[in-house]
């Protein structure tokens, strides 16, 4: 795994908008637009390197399956602070369930260097983002700087697929309606919605686009409706479950969940199970069945314990994103107190690889239960937050 620099392409920008990329740039707190996709330097991997680490994100899916069967067994859900026991029954139906409800990708968060094993920081299996430029800019970029290389991406290929093979689980002569928000000034949710629309479109499904904001409720029939009050039968959304299930329509939502088989009006994809996966939790109870495993790291729910003394720790809370509320700990530091409402995980200090004061994170894909790819974000601080860069790469 190696960090090279290279000149960005002219007109890189125009470019990857008209590939799907329409949000480029971030912009900074001093008002400064910066390049969120970074083409200005690129990551290089061997392939040996590359067939190890899809040995190690399928093995961790398994493992990250069997630790959701532990959870729903041993009824740990308040672990997870999924405290409301109707939606823990509907999440553990949902698991019990899951071969009859769609269910297609996530994306683990690894610390890896190329130098030792690839250690598991995070599962987003709910909801993840980076799914448009992983498949699609960059393979672009690679074709065109590149040509005759290769790179660990078959995310297209699949996702199409897996709409295929799983397109006997959606209700039958109902279209999917894919709901992004309006409420998204980036545009980040629209397209990553917008380009899973066009997997299943090439995957032969029927669909139609939504904002998740304009989802009505019919009362007389008691079900959710489109701006032209048809059914919405089954729906794709790049919205969190712990936010679904809470919001204001919340239970109208566990009214009419579709658990599989045609068991309630509305099918959710990803479905409810989904919840075990993306939960901080999950790392806390990984370590307990997997305890020194070579791609975990120590992970704790009650308290940091020997990390307070050796190595650090990073507390996570529980349903966080993109680096919100994480706060990184040197050893002999006093923890945080906590409150119930503010639960977290305590995962041992592991500081981003650092190439030439470049944090990096790798965001490696699994569609269905196989990896499918790779995107590598970057950070200047020692947080992967909303200001990191996404940065291509190949397979020399």
């Amino acid at each position: 795994m190696e960090r090279h620099t290279i000149e960005p392409r002219p007109g890189w920008q125009q470019t990857v908008e008209a590939q799907g990329l329409i949000y480029p740039l971030t912009r900074y707190p001093d008002g400064a637009l910066r390049p969120y996709w970074d083409e200005s330097a690129y990551y290089a991997f061997t392939l040996p390197e590359v067939e190890a680490l899809e040995e190690v994100v399928e093995e961790l899916h398994g493992m990250c399956l069997a630790a959701a069967a532990h959870i729903v067994e041993q009824n740990r859900f308040a672990d997870l602070g999924i405290d409301a026991p109707r939606l823990a029954r509907l999440v553990a139906e949902s698991w019990r369930r899951r071969d009859e409800l769609p269910s297609l990708y996530g994306r683990f968060d690894l610390h890896y260097d190329g130098t030792g094993p690839a250690k598991m920081l995070e599962y987003n299996a709910d909801t993840p983002t980076s799914l448009v430029e992983a498949a699609s800019p960059q393979w672009f970029w690679m074709e065109e700087r590149f040509p005759g290389a290769d790179q660990w991406n078959s995310l297209h290929e699949r996702l199409v697929a897996a709409w295929k093979r799983q397109a006997q689980l959606l209700p039958p002569g109902a279209p999917v309606h894919f709901a992004h928000s309006a409420g998204d000034e980036l545009g980040e949710d629209l397209m990553t919605v917008a380009y899973l629309e066009e997997t299943a479109q090439q995957a032969g499904l029927a669909t139609l686009t939504i904002p998740v904001e304009e989802i009505g409720w019919d009362r007389l029939s008691g079900r959710f409706v489109d701006q032209r009050l048809r059914f919405v039968r089954a729906c794709f959304k790049l919205y969190p479950w712990e936010w679904l299930a809470t919001d204001d329509f919340g239970p109208h939502v566990l009214d009419t969940l579709d658990n599989g088989g045609g068991t309630g009006s509305t099918l959710w994809i990803e479905p409810a199970w989904k919840m075990l996966l993306s939960n901080k939790a999950l790392l806390a109870v990984l370590w307990e069945l997997y305890p020194g495993h070579p791609n975990l790291l120590p992970a704790y729910l009650d308290g940091p314990r020997e990390l307070a003394t050796t190595r650090g720790w990073a507390a996570k809370p529980l349903f966080g994103r993109e680096g919100a509320g994480v706060t990184l700990h040197a050893p002999g530091e006093e923890p945080e107190p906590r409150g119930a409402d503010d639960p977290c995980c305590y995962q041992e200090l592991a500081p981003l690889p650092d190439f030439d004061g470049n944090r990096v994170v790798l965001g490696a894909w699994v569609v269905e239960d196989e990896a499918a790819g790779l995107g590598i974000r970057e950070s200047a601080g020692p947080v992967t937050d909303e200001y990191a860069r996404f940065v291509p790469h190949v397979i020399r």
